[in-house]
């Protein structure tokens, strides 16, 4: 009997430190190989799956218990966006800058090219304050970007010789206080206290902007470059180039981070139109095609009889909710055929559909280009869908409706890495046009 017990008291110790054992090695060997197998099992079930799982609107990431399908796509495009960004900085740091300016931005437009153009950050980041300035550097140049009320002719030291000065001169008004500013460069340049001056203008939204024309170069002024917005006829691409009207920053219009849902939640609106109706304008007839009953509940509609100059925080984020909730945004001319609505579309990866016709004014075909309207966005390929006459639109919207979420979010992404390569493009080219001219005239 006394025999029987040992040999169970035995057999249960050795028991025991077997457990013991193979619970140590599941802990400190086991686990270091099972998750990767375990984890390519899961992506491999997720691959053959329809990509139609749905996260919480607005929300740029997801829970880390939530399964996402497109983990793999979304790593791998981060990882080339960081290693691009490494080589950008790797390249800035080796090689000291051959040419230095500094960007003066006296009109909300400037937002868009710092920001959102050359990804820069502005300290101090509270918009109110009375000086903001942030610094980068792009190939051989170094920019540096000053803006605030405190940026006064006459009122801040001038340490460098060359300048971009972002202007509005869209109303008299605005016109009056850009034409200040330009005196005052001419003068610096006149005292040779500045050896080099190019302007971003936000033009006339009639394309009527004889009032510069003093100031340019060719005419005996100081202005060697000038980037103006809208199709204009003067764009030449020597010394007039077109460029882009961007996002409505003054309206507060941010900088969007493209998130999940952004790019793969299902989205509830075939198509949206917030905006003003203008009396005897296309918008009218566009009106009366989005109330038919079929569309009505199908598109994200909301319009005013006046333009307001400025958003209220419901308002903006109303608008942001319509971008983020439809595949298209419609897109009719106002005084002219751009406007900021595409712009902002393709922040939040929901297809412009552009009325594509020219409006009235001096704007036009130029010596460049034979495409206006819209010359800039059609010669860098827009993925957009352009149309001549709203009747075009309820085919349009019938055949959105037989299209799968998974050809949307192809599309969707599409858009997003085009907006992404035209705001890259523009950075590159203003910055060559740029170190042309300025390090040419130099050695000259």
């Amino acid at each position: 009997m006394r025999l029987t017990r040992k040999r169970l008291c035995a057999f249960l110790i050795a028991l025991y430190c077997l457990f013991s054992f193979y619970a140590a090695y599941q802990v400190f060997f086991g686990s270091r190989r099972r998750p990767p197998a375990a984890a390519s099992r899961g992506l491999r079930k997720g691959a053959a799956l329809a990509p139609g799982r749905r996260g919480r609107a607005g929300q740029s990431t997801l829970g880390s218990e939530e399964w996402n399908p497109w983990e793999i796509d979304e790593r791998n495009e981060q990882r080339l966006r960081v290693k691009a960004r490494l080589q950008i900085l790797n390249k800035s740091t080796r090689t000291k800058p051959d040419l230095h300016i500094q960007i003066w931005g006296k009109a909300a437009i400037g937002f868009y090219l710092w920001e959102h153009i050359f990804e820069g950050f502005l300290q101090p980041t509270e918009v109110t304050s009375q000086w903001r300035e942030g610094k980068s550097t792009f190939g051989r140049t170094h920019f540096s970007f000053i803006t605030g009320p405190a940026v006064a002719p006459g009122y801040f030291s001038i340490d460098v010789n060359n300048v971009v000065l972002v202007l509005n001169g869209r109303e008299k008004t605005k016109v009056f206080y850009a034409t200040q500013w330009l005196l005052y460069a001419q003068n610096l340049v006149q005292t040779q206290k500045l050896q080099h001056l190019a302007v971003v203008l936000l033009g006339n939204e009639y394309c009527e902007n004889d009032w510069i024309t003093q100031f340019l170069k060719r005419n005996g002024g100081p202005v060697e470059l000038l980037f103006l917005t809208y199709d204009s006829p003067w764009i030449n691409n020597v010394d007039v180039f077109q460029w882009p009207l961007g996002v409505a920053t003054y309206r507060n219009f941010p900088l969007v981070e493209t998130s999940w849902s952004i790019v793969y939640e299902e989205r509830r609106y075939i198509c949206n139109f917030l905006g003003t109706i203008y009396e005897n304008s296309s918008r009218q007839a566009l009106m009366d095609i989005l109330k038919q009953d079929e569309y009505s509940k199908r598109c994200w509609v909301s319009t005013r009889e006046q333009w307001p100059s400025q958003e209220t925080f419901e308002s903006l984020k109303k608008y942001q909710d319509a971008l983020l909730h439809s595949d298209l945004t419609l897109c009719p001319v106002g005084v002219n055929t751009e406007c900021y609505r595409i712009y902002e579309a393709c922040s939040y990866g929901s297809i412009p559909v552009v009325e594509d016709v020219m409006t009235a004014g001096s704007c036009g075909n130029t010596s460049v280009h034979a495409s206006a309207p819209l010359q800039l966005l059609k010669s860098m390929g827009a993925p957009f869908i352009f149309i001549k006459d709203w009747k075009e639109l309820p085919a349009i919207l019938e055949k959105e409706k037989n299209l799968i979420l998974y050809e949307k979010i192809q599309r969707r992404k599409m858009l997003l890495h085009w907006y992404r390569n035209f705001k890259t493009q523009l950075r590159m080219k203003f910055t060559s046009i740029l170190e042309s001219s300025f390090l040419r005239k130099n050695k000259g």
